[in-house]
């Protein structure tokens, strides 16, 4: 056993971002500013799309985007059971109502035959989420919302590097919101990102963003001399320092190398399990790329012995940090209220979500760590509860 506790999820941080830390702070700006600026540049450059906005989270970035399609009350936006509750409640904060649609219990994302049984004449906008790095078949969904007049989020929260026929995650649909959260691909400790073709709507996110103002600080107070601004929406306080672009430019520079890494602990990991009792993500797509943000296994009882929270708890004992993505959304009691979702409505995302375990898979792991969380899942389960 080891003798420190492995942190899921622990981002890789280095001398560089350090640096550039110290140079905000030494300049003494670290709000909004020439940082953020870059690293939004940056980013819509690397997804090959010509607008970002940076923003604090993903969730800021799923609200601002479900307001950029003038979503009001009466609406429905069909998105999966099987994802964080941030997707949820941007379009419950609009007044609109999530409408779910299960998942494939392979691939672990939406369904498209259970998208269009969700379709009404209130259907405006349809969130897809690319679950655990792996893209949903975005093709013949395009299709669907293009024929029926929905727009399309994309919900990249753990799929910066993932692709799709050729095509960057986040730049196939509408828009596409991006989480740079500790445990996420790169990281700024807390923030997120919206990119989009649409110039106008990227516009109106940015003024949104920080109040609804049409200058930002950095605008209004720097050497080009003050600047008044006017009140153009009544906004929100969403806006990115930078303080954490400052993290993001460098992370962003090794993002192929940090995929790269997790790659390679992904085929240990599923080299090292394939003569185990659980369920193992399923093989990568073709012509697809995955982020490998999430490696998920599924924990069944009548196979190994042991229910997946015995072994959530025999892990951590083991002094491995493991997580669980996710409890699928009807089984929380805030949507039970509101909706009167019935977990036993969504089967798929159910069942995964009663048997799933996330294992550490961060570019930060060495190759002892991975070791140790092979041999923790072994001791676990082949010498202590496998019948």
């Amino acid at each position: 056993m080891r003798k420190d506790f492995l942190v899921f999820g622990q981002p890789l941080i280095e001398r560089d971002e350090m640096d550039e830390v110290l140079d905000s702070m030494s300049k003494a700006w670290l709000g909004t500013g020439a940082k953020v600026h870059q690293f939004e540049k940056d980013f819509a450059r690397y997804k090959t799309i010509p607008h970002a906005a940076a923003v604090n989270s993903c969730t800021a970035a799923l609200h601002l985007s479900c307001l950029s399609l003038g979503l009001a009350p009466g609406d429905e936006v069909i998105t999966t059971p099987m994802t964080f509750c941030a997707t949820v409640n941007a379009v419950i904060h609009t007044g609109a109502r999530p409408i779910l649609a299960d998942i494939d219990p392979v691939t672990l994302n939406i369904a498209l035959p259970e998208i269009e049984k969700k379709i009404t004449s209130r259907t405006k906008a349809l969130i897809v989420v690319h679950f655990a790095g792996r893209p949903c078949d975005m093709d013949p969904i395009v299709e669907l919302a293009g024929s029926r007049g929905i727009a399309i989020i994309e919900d990249c929260a753990h799929a910066i590097e993932t692709e799709y026929r050729g095509k960057k995650a986040g730049a196939i649909g509408d828009l596409g919101c991006f989480s740079f959260y500790a445990t996420k691909n790169i990281t700024t400790g807390e923030g997120g990102m919206v990119i989009s073709r649409d110039e106008d709507r990227i516009s109106r996110i940015r003024i949104m963003a920080l109040h609804g103002l049409s200058h930002d600080a950095w605008k209004r107070f720097f050497d080009s001399g003050f600047k008044h601004y006017y009140v153009e929406e009544a906004g929100f306080k969403y806006n990115m320092m930078d303080l954490q672009a400052a993290i993001g430019i460098h992370q962003l520079k090794r993002i192929e190398e940090y995929w790269k890494r997790r790659e390679r602990v992904w085929k240990r990991y599923m080299e090292a399990f394939s003569d185990l009792p659980i369920g193992l993500p399923a093989p990568v797509g073709q012509d697809t790329r995955h982020a490998y943000h999430l490696f998920t296994v599924r924990i069944d009882s009548a196979r190994t012995g042991i229910s997946r929270d015995a072994f959530l708890d025999a892990m951590t004992g083991e002094k491995i940090g493991v997580g669980v993505h996710y409890v699928s959304l009807p089984e929380h009691p805030y949507y039970q209220r509101a909706f009167s979702w019935r977990a036993e409505d969504y089967p798929h995302a159910h069942a995964f979500g009663r048997e799933t375990v996330s294992l550490p898979v961060s570019p930060k792991l060495t190759d002892r760590d991975v070791e140790d969380v092979i041999s923790a899942v072994r001791s676990v389960l082949v010498k202590k509860y496998v019948r």
